[in-house]
């Protein structure tokens, strides 16, 4: 994946992340459709988490003289334990 095919893949989820965030206002009446919407938005998240750091390996191994196609997305469990 280069760094445009990342970013397209961020800004879509950015996008059903904000349509999420809308609809979960008006799904707050019914139980079941709440916790889906919650379900995809936590899902979305990750996915957003794993996107961008692969986008900064990409960017850090270019900066550095490396190949950034080397770069490989890590699972969602070493991304989301990262300290900030």
């Amino acid at each position: 994946m280069d760094d445009q095919s990342i970013l397209a893949r961020i800004e879509a989820l950015v996008k059903e992340e904000h349509s999420l965030q809308g609809k979960e206002e008006g799904d707050a009446v019914r139980s079941e459709a709440l916790g889906a919407d919650r379900e995809r938005l936590e899902s979305v998240s990750v996915e957003l988490d794993r996107c961008w750091d692969l986008l900064r390996q990409r960017r850090a191994r270019r900066s550095a003289g490396q190949d950034p196609d080397e770069a490989t997305a890590r699972d969602s469990g070493t991304v989301e334990k990262y300290l900030q």
